[in-house]
């Protein structure tokens, strides 16, 4: 089997595998004053440190959330409502046009919710590389105090986009700034922001545990009432076991030097051999060492997965959120991407497992869909 799928789940590696089997040996709760209550305590500031080392912030910075849905929903909502509590409303929102849907969803409810209130998107270059020109001309022309939100690296695509100059674009403009850094952490450097969201089995560990860095002195208003955990932040009983293996996997990734670029340049050169007509999105923009986002024109992704599936090839179509449908990609839309190129799309997203032999499976398999395809179009 060669798993091509790390950036919609990384496997559990097997240091978070042991942590969490520690923190369902407690079986206590980290809000009671007993000694198991005191162990998962301990367990869960262990974590939070870890988290913090990967993200380059202080333990105190750190919420834990469910995921990265929950800590993009949360950063959003809880920004515009802290702000409006402060006196200070936010009036403008600018969210690049390649968000992940829990930014853009979350974005579009809040205008809804708050009169006066006004979403922009940013445009994108061909290459999927948000156009900061567009940012600093409506955060100079523009009134109001904003709120900007730009991915750090796209999750199909893996374009990297131009975080720290957002960052200074905001600054100068007295706005805050969102970061979803879910693909880039153990990749490449996490970068600084006002909110910086993360997910926990994109790096190794469980599924169900992510984190919301808050910037000291934000705007913030929880989402979630009703419990007085992660210092008031974010009510509800923690998720011992999954949070204790975010934090053992957030401490085995940070000394990794990513191998997979390697690979990802091999597949696509391969590719390239195999189908020179085969397209790579955003090939010429900064990439995530590990992702490539293709297209095989005229196979329908449905198609090639399908194929790909029945080889042992794990691949996917644009993000993994989508309840298992393959549909468009808006983030290939907004890089100006024709609809019939684009539900051909595919995405292989190498690990810190992947081989070579990953490579040939993939590269053998896709031969094998191509000669199927030509000799039907042959009869």
């Amino acid at each position: 089997m060669a798993y091509l799928d790390h950036n919609a789940t990384s496997p559990l590696r097997a240091e978070a595998r042991v942590a969490v089997e520690r923190a369902l040996a407690i079986g206590g709760n980290a809000s009671s004053v007993h000694a198991k209550g005191r162990a998962a305590r301990a367990l869960i500031e262990k974590a939070r440190a870890q988290v913090a080392t990967l993200a380059g912030a202080a333990p105190g910075d750190v919420v834990f959330t469910s995921g990265a849905t929950e800590a993009n929903a949360t950063a959003l909502w809880g920004a515009v409502q802290g702000a409006a509590d402060a006196g200070a409303r936010i009036t403008r929102l600018f969210v690049s046009a390649i968000e992940h849907g829990s930014v853009l969803a979350n974005a579009t409810a809040l205008t809804e919710r708050f009169a006066g209130l006004r979403l922009e998107l940013l445009p994108v270059t061909s290459d999927g590389v948000a156009d900061l020109d567009a940012l600093r001309s409506e955060l100079r022309e523009g009134k109001g105090r904003a709120l900007v939100a730009l991915m750090a690296a796209n999750n199909e695509t893996g374009a990297v986009q131009p975080v720290e100059e957002a960052r200074e674009l905001a600054v100068e403009a007295g706005g805050l700034l969102l970061v979803d850094a879910v693909q880039v952490a153990g990749k490449i450097a996490v970068p600084r922001a006002d909110y910086v969201s993360l997910s926990a089995h994109k790096i190794g560990g469980p599924q169900g545990a992510g984190a919301l860095i808050l910037r000291k002195d934000v705007p913030f208003a929880p989402l979630y009432l009703g419990g007085e955990q992660e210092q008031g932040r974010r009510a509800g009983t923690e998720n011992l076991a999954a949070i204790a293996g975010f934090g053992a996997a957030a401490e085995a990734v940070r000394p990794e030097v990513p191998a997979s670029a390697r690979l990802r340049d091999l597949f696509e050169a391969r590719l390239k051999r195999t189908d020179p007509s085969s397209v790579i999105f955003g090939g010429k923009a900064e990439r995530l060492p590990n992702t490539s986002n293709f297209a095989l024109p005229g196979i329908a992704a449905e198609t090639s997965l399908i194929a790909l599936d029945l080889d042992g090839v794990m691949m996917s179509s644009g993000a993994a959120c989508s309840s298992g449908k393959v549909k468009p990609s808006h983030v290939l839309a907004a890089m100006g991407i024709s609809n019939d190129l684009a539900r051909c799309a595919l995405r292989a997203s190498f690990g810190r497992d992947s081989t070579e032999a990953d490579v040939d499976a993939a590269i053998g398999s896709i031969t094998n869909l191509l000669a199927r395809v030509r000799s039907r179009a042959a009869a």
